[in-house]
């Protein structure tokens, strides 16, 4: 076999970190607001290239995750540059910063990806938001050019699963999200919330859901407040609250039982003075403080403030959740659609790898059929030169032989190739039929697409292209 036409198929990759391998200390040093997503892949896929190392780009970025899926034919350069972009980007040292990660490649880095859009890898195991934000990152890197079509398909691949997770078994059904646990949380610490009065900071989704959770548990009042006195007017009436001004802050901490604080502000918004100054004027009330945002709204410091409970997401790790049980049963029927759609990605990236020798190999014998139907087609004119039907039917019988002949190989190589073999086999045909060299690389295989669009598309969707 040729060694000049030996294939070198680019890895999938995942670096990430998780509430299960990192504590929150960590985690709001790595987070990344949602608007500066397009920024952060962008950026990570300019110097990717610049290197030769990366080929595509997502980061996924939410309070409990933040993972950089990539695409890399240099796997291990990709991974060290992508670790330690990020320690330079948080100002972190490297090796502080590999402690907390976890590294995935091809099927490990898909299966992970499936997990987390169908709610098995989320804090509160099946919630629904983790969808919505692997969506976003999506698009996010769309925006920045930073997506290509491997992560791409990944990507629609594991919303599509996802949602037939959430379709066909009970995992999204009694789910909370992190805003109704903290609800749920504080109610089991004070009781009966229709004797209570809330505050809620913040005014995005987030606080919206822990306003909307306060109403449903009949919360006595709610008093929002953020910085854009417009923007917690509007939230309280959605949840019959009441708006106050930033400026009313120390009044609302001096009046209220619970404080659930949910920005999107890069620093402390409620620090151990402004609460140490509202506990003077409560003679002695306990304040309960739940902080749902990432990075903290609320300075950890206040723990040492008497009659104060802070709680912030890891806390909630301990909540009760009655229906809980009821989730997990169908843990083995989500694990069961992701093995699908795990094997329809990977029978996908095989024929993709093959694509470019089934594309040859059909122009080869399209070329072989043409100069025969030409040669017939001379000698026939000698003998009916004004019967164009004759013509007509010789052409329609040479791509009617072609393409039976061609349809069982092409057949059994894109089996080949949905078991790991695809290259071998690819190579074998090449060498059989002297086809002109290919590879499997991504430039090559959209030149492939360009040249028969039609048939490479017929293709690729007989291997498991979403409805």
């Amino acid at each position: 076999m040729h060694s000049n036409t030996e294939r070198k198929t680019p890895s999938i990759l995942l670096v990430g970190l998780n509430h299960r391998t990192t504590p929150i200390a960590v985690r709001e040093l790595l987070s990344f607001d949602v608007c500066a997503l397009p920024m952060v892949a962008g950026d990570l896929f300019t110097l990717g290239v610049q290197q030769g190392v990366l080929q595509e780009v997502v980061v996924v970025s939410t309070c409990n995750r933040l993972e950089v899926y990539a695409v890399s034919a240099a796997p291990a350069q990709a991974i060290a540059l992508i670790q330690a972009q990020l320690a330079r980007q948080r100002q972190m040292a490297p090796d502080k910063l590999a402690a907390f990660l976890y590294v995935k490649s091809d099927i490990a880095a898909i299966d992970h990806l499936l997990r987390v859009a169908s709610g098995l890898d989320s804090l509160i195991l099946g919630e629904a938001q983790i969808l919505g934000q692997v969506g976003h990152a999506l698009a996010a890197a769309h925006s920045s050019g930073a997506s290509g079509p491997l992560l791409t398909q990944l990507f629609n691949r594991a919303l599509h699963c996802g949602k037939r997770a959430r379709a066909e078994t009970p995992i999204g059904s009694y789910t909370t999200s992190i805003s109704h646990a903290a609800v749920r949380h504080a109610e089991s610490v004070l009781g009966d919330l229709s004797r209570c009065s809330a505050l809620v900071i913040g005014a995005g989704e987030m606080a919206e859901l822990a306003a909307s959770a306060l109403r449903q548990h009949r919360i006595a009042s709610i008093v929002c407040i953020n910085r854009t006195l417009a923007r917690a007017e509007q939230l309280a009436m959605k949840v019959g609250g009441r708006a106050v001004a930033w400026a009313r802050l120390h009044e609302a901490l001096t009046a209220v039982d619970l404080v659930i604080s949910a920005t999107a502000a890069p620093h402390i918004v409620l620090s151990v003075e402004e609460v140490k100054q509202a506990l003077t004027a409560r003679a002695g009330r306990p304040l309960l403080l739940f902080d749902i945002a990432l990075p903290r709204d609320i300075e950890p410091d206040v723990d040492t403030l008497p009659d104060v409970l802070r709680c912030d997401i890891d806390h909630l790790r301990s909540s009760v959740d009655a229906n809980l049980a009821r989730r997990e049963s169908a843990i083995p029927l989500v694990e069961a659609i992701i093995a699908q759609e795990t094997a329809a990605m990977c029978a996908w990236l095989g024929g993709r790898e093959v694509l470019p020798t089934v594309l040859e190999l059909r122009r080869h014998a399209e070329n072989i059929a043409r100069q025969e139907v030409d040669r017939t087609l001379q000698r026939l004119r000698h003998q009916t030169p004004d019967d164009d039907r004759i013509g007509q039917e010789v052409e329609r019988l040479a791509e009617r032989l072609v393409a039976k002949l061609l349809h069982e190989p092409t057949v059994r190589l894109k089996a080949q190739a949905a078991n790991g073999n695809g290259a071998h086999y690819a190579q074998a045909l090449t060498d059989l039929f002297a086809l002109s060299p290919t590879t499997s690389d991504a430039q090559s295989t959209v030149a492939d697409l360009v040249v028969d669009g039609a048939l490479a598309s017929r293709y690729m969707n007989g291997l498991g292209a979403h409805d």
